[in-house]
């Protein structure tokens, strides 16, 4: 039997992990955070579909994709949390589970990175953990799916 998929869909910039502000982002690489969430996944009976894109047409198309093909979503907006209403509508017609993620505390940063249009969409939202908030976001949709119970 296959294993739930879950799409973890990354916006601008998430590319440059590892060399952006590593002061603020840390020094994992995003070839390293995939490699992060695929064991992290495996572990909890669960399937990944991990992508990056800067584009926000591509970011929609992403996200309606996975309406019949996925049993939930991750997604790290990044630059598309404040101002993307287009995302926030494809997440809202897909109707799936979705966990919001963002490796820093976006309520501790700038003003205008406080409001999440995303954020409207989402079951839940993960802030300023670092990379680990993609593994805690993998535990909890675990847990929503059933398969090992969230562990």
């Amino acid at each position: 039997m296959a294993l739930p998929l879950i799409a973890i869909l990354n916006g601008p910039n998430i590319n440059m992990l590892g060399l952006r502000e590593p002061e603020k982002y840390g020094s994992t690489t995003m070839a390293e955070l995939e490699v992060l969430c695929a064991k992290a996944a495996a572990g909890l009976g669960l399937a990944i579909d991990f992508r990056q894109t800067n584009g926000e047409g591509e970011l929609v198309t992403w996200v309606q994709q996975c309406r019949g093909r996925c049993a939930g979503i991750i997604m790290n907006p990044a630059g598309y949390t404040t101002n993307s209403i287009a995302t926030m509508d494809a997440l809202l017609a897909v109707g799936l589970p979705t966990i919001e993620v963002h490796i820093t505390n976006i309520h501790r940063r700038e003003e205008f990175r406080h409001h999440s249009f995303i954020s409207k969409a989402a079951t839940g939202v993960i802030a300023g953990l670092g990379v680990e908030g993609y593994v805690l976001a993998l535990r909890a949709m675990a847990g929503m799916l059933g398969t090992e119970q969230g562990k």
